[in-house]
């Protein structure tokens, strides 16, 4: 359940400043495995009312209701928070001659960039995203976590340092069942965003960890990379690893054509990454390890975190 996800983070609590914290949980929904699960903010009803309106023009909504929470003071400016579980109508993909995930990533940033008010941060099937803004031992409470079972949980304290704490800005970032908690600074954002714009992704969340979420859907959804390769093009190898013979000649030219045509989508900078996804997790440190990541196993468990202490604690 939630609960030993949540306690794992209260030793870290000193890693974030309060101003975003946030989970994400695959398998939650098991009832609904085969729709999508829109997790929307909204800043008031009437925003509410236009988002059903557009919604309903490409899905059919099986299931729309309040988000459970248990108000706490520590999680103050609370929006409405509602969830929708929806089924791509099959005559409205016909007609765009899409697939149902691009119909719903397109809806998503459709949602997100027009409707003044509202804000879709979860759309995957049987899985879901939940922040706010507040330190991530508040915000599993607030969410009532506990009450929910997962066989995957990634989870995330905000220390921003340069963009505004907000709703929409703590981690993790989704689209689709992707989803990415991040630490670090990304110093090839903007790089990174003008590739990525060209494929119709909007970053307008006022952070650079978005666009990360927006390069893995690009690579691995849209263009069929594995995730090996995807994690290529983000953290490349060095030059000077290419060149010392580490790799077979397939391999070599490989990541050398990876780093010359996916030039842009390179991440610079001192990061650690988790990408959770319907089928497990990938981690990836920066080939510096300037920022620390920590893997452990158990069993049949896996573990990643920024600190051995949460993992104790787990």
């Amino acid at each position: 359940t939630g609960e030993a996800v949540i306690n794992s983070m209260v030793p870290m609590h000193d890693r974030s400043n309060g101003l975003g914290g946030g989970f994400a949980a695959y398998g939650i929904y098991p009832e609904y495995r085969d729709f999508y699960a829109f997790h929307i903010f909204f800043e008031d009803n009437t925003t509410r009312r236009e988002c059903e309106t557009l919604l309903k023009e490409g899905f059919e909504i099986v299931q729309a209701e309040v988000i459970p929470i248990r108000i706490i003071p520590e999680i103050t400016d609370v929006p409405l928070i509602w969830r929708y579980f929806v089924s791509p109508l099959k005559s409205v993909l016909s007609r765009l001659q899409l697939d149902e995930k691009e119909f719903v990533a397109r809806t998503v940033m459709e949602i997100n960039t027009k409707l003044k008010g509202a804000y879709v941060f979860s759309s995957g099937k049987n899985m879901g995203t939940f922040k706010a803004v507040g330190y991530p031992e508040d915000v599993g409470r607030f969410y009532r976590l506990e009450e929910y079972e997962a066989y995957s949980w990634t989870a995330h304290g905000r220390y921003p340092t340069n963009t505004p704490g907000w709703w929409g800005g703590a981690h993790p970032f989704a689209l689709l069942d992707y989803t990415i908690v991040h630490n670090g600074e990304i110093s090839s954002y903007d790089a990174n965003r003008r590739f990525i714009e060209m494929f119709g992704y909007k970053c307008n969340l006022l952070t650079d960890t978005e666009v990360i979420t927006y390069i893995i859907d690009y690579l691995h959804r849209r263009l069929g990379m594995p995730l090996d390769d995807v994690a290529k093009v983000i953290a490349a190898p060095f030059w000077s690893e290419l060149e010392s013979g580490r790799f077979s000649p397939e391999e070599t030219a490989k990541i050398r054509h990876f780093r010359n045509v996916y030039s842009s989508l390179l991440i610079t900078g001192p990061f650690s990454i988790i990408l959770g996804f319907n089928n497990g997790i990938m981690a990836l440190n920066d080939r510096l390890k300037l920022r620390s990541m920590v893997a452990a196993e158990k069993g049949d468990t896996v573990y990643v975190s920024s600190e051995e202490c949460s993992i104790r604690t787990m």
